[in-house]
C-alpha cells in the first residue's frame, strides 16, 4: 500500500501519485502512459487524470502494480467497478491479467479463453492470487492448463493450482506446464515437465517452444500460431524501436539466448505469429512479414551485445 508520507516529489500534484517503493518494473507507464512516467529511476504521476477514461486508466494502473506503490489522496469510491475490468482484453480472446506480482518481479500474466471443446483456459505465468482477479476468472472458465514460461515467473501458482485444481469442481482440474530445467523445490509438484530443446504440442493449437539461455528451462508459447507469450525472453523496447532480448538480466548464458533466437527466428517461416505478450518489457503487434524481419534484426542486435 502507498504511503503519502513516501510520496515522490517528482509527482504532479493533485490525487494520484507514487511512492518510494517503486521498483520501476514499467507496467504502469505501459499501462497507462498519459498518467505516468519515469522520473530517474523510478515511475511518477506527470498528469492527474481529468476525463473518466484517464481515471479509469490510473486505476487499473493502481490495481496492477506489484509493490502497491500507488496511491490516491482520497479513497477512491469507485475502485471495485475498475477490478471487474480484469482481465483485460488485448485481441480476440487473449486477456491481460493485470494485478502483478512482486514475486515475479513484477512480471505480466495473460489468460487464453477457450472453450472446453478446444482443451480450455491457459494462464500464463502467475498473477497475484487476489480475490476479484480470481472471481472473473471462474466466470471466464477457470483454468485447464497454468503454463509458466520459467522459473521467475511462477509467483502464486500454487494457490491456483489448489483453486482450480485439486479443490475445483472443474471437470478436467488445472495443470501446471514448467521445463524440467527450470523446476525447483518450490514448483517439484508442478504435474508437467517437458524435457529437451524441440517444440511440443501441447493441443493443436498450442505449441511450447523450448528457448534456454534467460534461464535452463525457459520456454515461450504460441498460440493459434498468431501470438507468441514470451516470458522474460523477447519483448519490444520503446527506447530501441525494435524487438530485444534482457543482455543485463541473462541469468543462464547469453551464447545459449542468441541460438535459441536464432531457432526461434528461423520457425518465422512455419510459424508466423503476429504478437510478442512479454512478461517484461512491452507487447507488439505487427504483420508476420514485419515480425519476421524484427526477429532477424533482434538476433543481429543480441550479437553486437556479445
Amino acid at each position: 500500500m502507498a504511503h503519502i508520507k513516501d510520496r515522490r516529489s517528482q509527482n504532479v500534484e493533485g490525487d494520484f501519485y507514487v511512492d518510494s517503493s517503486c521498483i520501476d518494473c514499467d507496467t504502469c507507464r505501459w499501462l497507462s502512459p498519459k498518467i505516468y512516467r519515469r522520473a530517474g529511476s523510478q515511475s511518477i504521476v506527470h498528469h492527474q487524470p481529468t476525463t473518466a477514461a484517464e481515471r479509469v486508466a490510473a486505476l487499473e494502473a493502481l490495481l496492477a502494480c506489484p509493490t502497491g506503490s500507488i496511491g490516491t489522496e482520497n479513497k477512491p469510491t469507485d475502485i471495485q467497478q475498475v477490478q471487474q475490468h480484469f482481465p483485460l482484453q488485448v485481441d480476440e480472446n487473449v486477456f491481460y491479467c493485470g494485478y502483478h506480482s512482486k514475486d515475479s518481479y513484477g512480471a505480466a500474466s495473460y489468460l487464453i479463453q477457450r472453450p472446453d471443446s478446444e482443451g480450455g483456459n491457459v494462464l500464463i505465468d502467475s498473477p497475484r492470487f487476489t480475490p476479484p482477479l480470481v472471481k472473473q476468472i471462474e466466470k471466464m472458465g477457470g483454468i485447464r492448463y497454468m503454463y509458466l514460461t520459467h522459473r521467475d515467473d511462477v509467483a502464486d501458482h500454487e494457490k491456483f493450482r489448489q483453486r482450480f485444481g485439486c479443490d475445483s469442481p472443474q471437470e478436467r482440474p488445472c495443470q501446471r506446464i514448467l521445463h524440467q530445467a527450470d523446476i525447483t523445490a518450490d514448483t517439484r509438484s508442478v504435474e508437467i515437465q517437458p524435457t529437451g530443446t524441440d517444440p511440443i504440442e501441447i493441443d493443436p493449437d498450442l505449441t511450447l517452444i523450448p528457448q534456454p539461455g534467460h534461464s535452463a528451462g525457459h520456454t515461450v508459447l504460441l498460440y493459434k500460431n498468431k501470438y507468441l507469450f514470451t516470458g522474460d525472453h523477447l519483448a519490444w523496447s520503446a527506447r530501441l524501436e525494435q524487438l530485444y532480448a534482457f543482455r543485463n538480466f541473462c541469468w543462464d548464458s547469453w551464447p545459449r539466448q542468441i541460438n535459441s533466437m536464432k531457432k526461434l527466428a528461423s520457425y518465422t517461416n512455419d510459424y508466423r505469429f503476429e504478437w510478442v505478450l512479454p512478461g517484461h518489457g512491452r507487447r507488439f503487434h505487427a504483420p508476420a512479414e514485419e515480425m519476421s524481419q524484427q526477429m532477424h534484426q533482434c538476433v543481429e542486435w543480441m550479437e553486437s551485445q556479445t
